[in-house]
């Protein structure tokens, strides 16, 4: 199965570089709808047969101009949503953010054991978005897409890739609809086949003022 895995259009927790990882969470900026209405067009070659959100509103209103396009009904998925923030929830401040960061960078480097603190652990982390990968995979298509989140996005595929280190996602950028591509199976492993890194509509859409966190390098 080839998998695209979509990160949210812009938001303003993101313009603000604020930690926002609560259910349902906040719509899009004007630019993050600009976005999500360039995804079509971009994708519209990809071949795509089903497609997902998380159960936050964010993903879910990035996901339907393609959604409506393609003509498919996304399927939502409780276990695509952001890693969870706990303490650091809508904080913005250099000491939550850097909490938030250490942590998931720790999962990266192996410690799976360690907690964002009052919250979930690595190994809760990885176990929920297995489970949501393995439903996709289930359904037996070709192309599935799913739309997610920056620092979920990044700690789970660079994990599940076998021909990239942990890391690998600490060291990139996923700005607002960045695709990371993998290809494979649970059973076969999975292999990245591209990091594209920047918004799919092109450089108009990059807002490279806004200091946010789980979109930029760890």
């Amino acid at each position: 199965m080839r998998l695209l895995l979509i990160r949210h259009g812009q938001t303003p927790a993101n313009v603000n570089g604020v930690l926002d990882a609560e259910v349902p969470g906040p719509g899009l900026t004007e630019l993050g709808q600009r976005q999500a209405d360039a995804l079509p067009a971009a994708l519209a070659d990809r071949g795509i047969e089903r497609l997902f959100t998380s159960t936050m509103v964010r993903t879910q209103v990035t996901a339907a101009p393609l959604a409506v396009a393609l003509g498919l009904e996304p399927v939502v998925l409780p276990g695509l949503r952001e890693i969870e923030a706990g303490e650091t929830q809508g904080k913005s401040d250099k000491v939550s953010v850097q909490m938030y960061i250490s942590t998931v960078h720790g999962w990266s480097a192996g410690d799976r054991s360690t907690r964002m603190p009052g919250a979930e652990s690595g190994e809760e982390f990885f176990a929920r978005y297995d489970d949501a990968i393995r439903q996709i995979e289930a359904t037996g298509v070709d192309v599935a897409a799913a739309v997610s989140h920056g620092a979920a996005i990044r700690t789970w595929a660079s994990a599940a890739a076998h021909n990239t280190p942990d890391h690998f996602g600490t060291q990139r950028n996923l700005e607002n609809t960045g695709i990371v591509e993998l290809e494979g199976s649970f059973a076969d492993g999975w292999r990245l086949v591209d990091w594209e890194g920047e918004p799919v509509g092109g450089e108009e859409l990059i807002d490279r003022t806004a200091p946010d966190p789980t979109g930029e390098r760890f």
